[in-house]
C-alpha cells in the first residue's frame, strides 16, 4: 500500500508507484479523466469527442480498482489482458503526447530517469496489493446477483 500511495522521489530515497494521483481515495479512483500515455497519436479521441476541446484528446475516465483482478481486459480499448501488462505499461512504456497527464510526466524512481523504474519485486508487491482489492464474497453473494435472470421456457 505504501508503494501504491507514494510518489517517487529518488533524491529523498522514496520509492513509489505514483498510483494515488488517479486511483486514490476510498473509491480507488477520482472523478477525473486522464491521458495515460498509451499512444503518441490517439486513434480514439476519448473525452475530446464530447467536449470538443483538444486538451481532452485521449483522456479517459479513471476506473475504480475495486475487484480489478476480475475486470480485464484493461484500458479503454482492452489492449492489456493482465494486471502485469498494465504495470509494465506504467513502469516502462508511457508514451509522450501533448495531452499526457501531468501526473505521468517526468516521474521516476531513478534520478533523471525516463520511466518509473519499479523493480520486479515492487511490481509483484503492487500486483498482490491490487489482488487484495478483490472481494470474492461480494462477487458471489446471491443478494447482488442479476435481478432479472433468464427464465426457462
Amino acid at each position: 500500500m505504501q508503494l501504491f500511495e507514494s510518489s517517487p522521489d529518488p533524491k529523498l530515497g522514496i520509492r513509489g508507484a505514483n498510483c494515488t494521483h488517479c486511483h486514490g481515495g476510498v473509491k480507488t479512483f477520482k472523478e477525473l479523466f486522464h491521458n495515460n500515455g498509451l499512444d503518441s497519436i490517439a486513434t480514439d479521441l476519448g473525452r475530446e469527442k464530447f467536449t470538443g476541446q483538444a486538451a481532452d484528446r485521449a483522456r479517459f475516465r479513471v476506473p475504480t480498482l475495486r475487484n480489478i483482478t476480475l475486470t480485464g481486459p484493461y484500458m479503454h480499448d482492452g489492449r492489456f489482458s493482465t494486471i502485469e501488462q498494465v504495470l509494465d505499461h506504467y513502469n516502462q512504456h508511457i508514451v509522450q503526447s501533448l495531452t499526457l497527464s501531468a501526473f505521468l510526466q517526468n516521474v521516476s524512481n531513478e534520478t533523471c530517469g525516463k520511466n518509473l523504474a519499479l523493480t520486479k519485486d515492487e511490481k509483484a508487491d503492487l500486483t498482490a496489493f491490487l489482488g487484495m482489492l478483490t472481494d470474492s464474497s461480494f462477487i458471489t453473494n446471491p443478494a447482488f446477483s442479476n435481478p432479472h435472470p433468464l427464465k426457462n421456457p
